[in-house]
């Protein structure tokens, strides 16, 4: 079976947290757990949390934390007009420089519906 980028993604991330935590002491793993507990349950609905996420993250020019933020938009029911709307956010945020990553969201974003 053929994997997506998205899986692909998931598992390598997947693989390569597992390995930050083994050689990891309490303060990789705080940060860690903190980012958890910032994008769970609370007064803010995940999905508007994940759209916060995609927009910095893409501020940021962070590829991987893009599509990190993509994929857990998608699983938040994020339909194409919100996820426009906060791309276009990050991208008057973030200016041209973000255009490159942009791209890359918008084309993974697509890679789903294939």
């Amino acid at each position: 079976m053929v994997k997506t980028e998205s899986d692909k993604f998931k598992t390598d991330r997947e693989s390569l947290n597992q390995l930050v935590m083994k050689y990891s002491g309490k303060n990789i793993k705080r940060f860690y757990g903190l980012d958890s507990a910032v994008f769970g349950k609370g007064t803010l609905e995940c999905k508007t949390k994940e759209l916060i996420g995609l927009v910095a993250s893409l501020t940021l020019r962070c590829d991987d934390c893009v599509k990190y933020h993509l994929d857990r938009c998608r699983e938040e029911g994020v339909n194409d007009a919100e996820l426009e709307e906060a791309l276009a956010i990050g991208l008057v945020i973030g200016g041209s420089i973000t255009i490159p990553s942009l791209r890359k969201a918008v084309k993974y974003w697509d890679d789903f519906k294939q």
